[in-house]
């Protein structure tokens, strides 16, 4: 994927203040601010009716900020319409023409854009050998798999060279195994071309292997934004916690503080975690459930409730004094069987105080 200048253009996307209201009171964004980097993929991840689509939209010109600004590059789009923005959206539909050649399909943004039709199919067939489909311009949207016309609908929008390229959960309506396979060629192409993207997407794991940066969003306002990593291991809050990837919410105390680490403490374990700006007292910690250690020898005593055999791991719901857990185990050989008594404690790196 070299000799082209696509993502040339790549440019930044910033929010100031912007809200974005329908009729006389329903928030849909609440006066977020958010910058997203030329060049970077930034993910807008959260349950239905968190706000970003309508955010997404925002940045396309589809809706309008009620207030705030919103800069794409230098220039001000806060009341620009979506011909006037250089942007290329892809559609969780695809809205690919059933009628048309996937050739077709990728030069009819082109050709409405009063490009000569030479040069329109020059700039196709060079986005169709972008996203691994040359030789596909002849057939029809039907004749293809549902990965494929995706591509077809990534091709579409790359020969615009917008300075910056929308997905709207673009994966949804493939299965496991595809969505895998297409989010990987996503975030190729995006890297491999230095594109600004801002992408949407309800699923967590879609979002940590893609993104550069997630914007967790709840009720119309950003929860935490961060890189994949630091959203996964240091979540702000329960909400957080329980959306990026799964994880235990446990009762703790903590029973002293020295610096910037805490000690704290469930049913005799202690463990020294960083304290987060926390004091003594009750608290909660977030573990994910491959951070359990089953067996340690110094932990908490548990019950194993259930287990379930996945393939490549073991999936185990314990329970104890402390309530219930959910923990896996890459020991598939020898499983516990329902009613085992075990211990159970952290990884070194394992569970991380919640500071809300």
């Amino acid at each position: 994927m070299t000799d082209n200048k696509i993502g040339s253009k790549a440019a930044p996307v910033l929010f100031e203040n912007v809200s974005k209201v329908f009729g006389k009171n329903v928030v849909a964004v609440d006066n977020i601010n958010l910058h997203v980097e030329a060049g970077k993929l930034v993910t807008l991840l959260g349950p239905s009716g968190c706000g970003k689509t309508t955010t997404l939209r925002m940045i396309a010109g589809l809706e309008m900020a009620s207030s705030g600004k919103i800069m794409i590059g230098d220039r001000d789009v806060t009341k620009l319409p979506a011909t006037d923005r250089d942007v290329s959206m892809v559609f969780q539909s695809y809205a690919l023409f059933p009628h048309m050649s996937v050739l077709e399909n990728v030069m009819y943004g082109l050709t409405f854009s009063g490009f000569a039709k030479d040069e329109a199919r020059s700039r196709a067939l060079h986005g169709l050998q972008l996203v691994g489909l040359k030789g596909f311009d002849n057939r029809l949207p039907s004749e293809l798999s549902g990965g494929q016309q995706q591509r077809v609908a990534v091709a579409r929008a790359l020969v615009l060279e917008p300075q910056v390229l929308l997905f709207d959960e673009p994966l949804s309506n493939l299965d496991a195994k595809l969505r895998r396979q297409v989010r990987e060629d996503i975030r190729a192409i995006q890297q491999d071309l230095g594109l600004t993207v801002v992408y949407v997407t309800h699923d967590q794991e879609e979002a940590l292997a893609v993104s550069d940066e997630i914007v967790v969003m709840r009720n119309a306002a950003i929860a935490q934004m961060g890189t994949p990593r630091e959203l996964y291991d240091a979540p702000n809050d329960r909400f957080v916690a329980d959306f990026i990837g799964e994880a235990n919410l446990l009762n703790c105390q903590i029973v002293s503080t020295d610096g910037d680490t805490a000690t704290i403490e469930i049913e005799g374990y202690r463990q020294t975690l960083p304290r987060r700006g926390l004091t003594n007292g009750p608290a909660t910690i977030a573990v994910r459930p491959s951070r359990l250690v089953i067996g340690s020898d110094d932990g908490i005593a548990a019950t194993v409730a259930k287990a379930t055999y996945v393939g490549v791991r073991m999936e185990y719901t314990l329970t104890g004094a402390f309530g219930q857990v959910f923990a896996v185990h890459d020991d598939v050989d020898a499983p516990l069987a329902p009613g085992t008594e075990i211990t159970m404690g952290f990884a070194g790196k394992g569970p991380v105080l919640l500071p809300d």
